[in-house]
């Protein structure tokens, strides 16, 4: 707690303030609740999910979020819990006042301590339903979440926790653009601002994480636009993201991490740090990290992907079809050391890091690109800079174009007070993209590109960004 506290007043000497991700769908199973709860005592079983049931039968047919059942029986219980993620995270019982209070009595806490901002982790699955149900025509997920009390239930927790006015960010799993609204609009009292997740979900195949193909531009452009524009008509605010501990790296993933590696990591990093919402960055985002593209099943950590390696077995996949799909889907993808400079270990550990690395350390590194004003970390630097001196990019509006044309991401910025307005334009291929420009930007001036000069076409990956009063 020492250096946690030093780091927050060595953050405040700096102006930097602390956010904590708070956990509060669930708990482990090793936290004291649930051992009192295992342990018959009443309060504490009320904390949780328990259904009375035997061992041959689930409460429900409800599939966890990394495979297998949603639920686990304890035998000298004679209950099951419910844990929608992994067997050792069982979910809490939000109906329980008590649970509620506890999870207010948390953030008080955190705000004495001088935390600054929070992160709520799934937070809209915390209400479940009144009645558990089999699922027959999906894995359970439309029973339990943007739940029936879960815009009570933040209410609630933002009044009580004494936070209403902090930055908060809810990450939302299979949200609606709508309940998002509802999580943001600012006289709702509920969250700052959301994750939402669909426009990663642009290179499943119908629908599954785990079955590969190449990203539908088209229907990337769609979600940007349904859900920026969505958001500005009814007051709600996007948390802009491409990265983050359980996503692939983009670059790897929408860009080239070889061929075009710059150039794709700084056309996806404008492509939403001009967009209207809260830019976030992952770390190593800024020094443009590639997946580790790991060879063997024995390279991974993450639960989820060895769970999956074992389905993917059992349903007939190859060894080589399975590491593909692993190497390209797992979230150890984004969890790798940060690479810090080229020495052993990339300069995270003299000892043996928990995890390996990426091969390409010794070129993608912190103490490579940090004097280099041509890096992609100093190009992430100067869209941090724009957005600070540009109204437009931090207040602005936001209208999409060119929407029938699936390699180009544009859209214009305006309506800020000192009448600035923007043109952002996105390559988001490997081939060349013709475009027009609309009428009034011929003359426009340069802002910022990812290329030193312009051209009738946009080349591969470039982003040009232009501006006129």
């Amino acid at each position: 707690m020492e250096d946690l506290e030093e780091l927050i007043r060595e953050a405040d000497r700096r102006g930097i303030g602390l956010m904590l991700d708070m956990v509060f769908n669930h708990t482990s199973t090793e936290h004291e609740w649930f051992k009192k709860a295992l342990a018959v005592d009443k309060k504490y079983q009320d904390y949780y999910i328990f259904k009375d049931g035997t061992p041959d039968r689930c409460p429900t047919n409800w599939v966890s979020k990394f495979g297998g059942p949603a639920w686990e029986y304890v035998p000298r219980l004679g209950k099951w819990y419910l844990h929608l993620y992994d067997v050792m995270q069982a979910d809490l019982n939000w109906e329980n006042p008590a649970v509620r209070e506890e999870m207010a009595d948390i953030l008080r806490f955190w705000k004495a301590k001088g935390i600054k901002g929070f992160r709520f982790d799934v937070i809209n699955v915390i209400s479940k339903p009144e009645v558990y149900e089999d699922d027959f025509e999906g894995d359970g997920r439309r029973f339990y979440t943007d739940g029936r009390n879960v815009h009570k239930y933040l209410k609630e927790l933002v009044a009580a926790g004494g936070i209403d006015g902090m930055i908060t960010v809810g990450e939302m799993s299979s949200t609606t653009l709508e309940n998002c609204i509802g999580y943001t609009a600012e006289g709702n009292h509920e969250l700052t601002m959301c994750f939402n997740f669909h426009h990663l979900k642009v290179d499943y195949k119908n629908g599954q994480k785990w079955e590969l193909m190449q990203p539908d531009y088209m229907a990337l452009k769609k979600l940007f636009q349904t859900w920026q524009e969505g958001m500005q008509a009814h007051g709600g605010w996007n948390a802009l993201f491409w990265c983050n501990h359980d996503q692939p790296r983009a670059v790897s993933r929408f860009g080239s991490d070889t061929t075009y590696w710059k150039e794709s990591a700084e056309m996806l990093a404008a492509a939403i740090h001009f967009m209207r919402g809260t830019p976030y960055i992952y770390q190593g985002e800024e020094l443009g990290m590639t997946n580790p593209h790991f060879t063997k099943i024995e390279q991974y950590r993450d639960v989820e992907s060895l769970n999956y390696y074992r389905i993917l077995r059992e349903q007939d996949k190859t060894e080589a079809e399975t590491l593909d799909i692993i190497a390209q889907r797992s979230r150890d993808d984004s969890r790798t050391p940060m690479q810090w400079n080229s020495s052993e270990n990339a300069g995270f550990t003299t000892g043996t890091p928990w995890i390996g690395l990426a091969d390409n350390y010794k070129a993608i590194n912190a103490a490579a690109e940090v004097d280099d004003p041509d890096s992609v970390r100093s190009f992430y630097k100067m869209l941090v800079h724009l957005r600070k001196t540009h109204k437009v990019i931090s207040e602005g509006k936001i209208e999409f174009l060119y929407p029938d044309n699936a390699d180009l991401l544009a859209y214009r910025r305006y309506g800020a007070e000192d009448g600035e307005e923007l043109l952002v334009l996105c390559n988001l291929t490997e081939h060349d993209a013709p475009y027009t420009l609309p009428e009034g930007w011929a003359d426009a001036d340069k802002l910022l590109g990812n290329y030193p000069d312009r051209n009738d076409a946009l080349r591969p990956y470039e982003c040009l960004i232009l501006t006129k009063a």
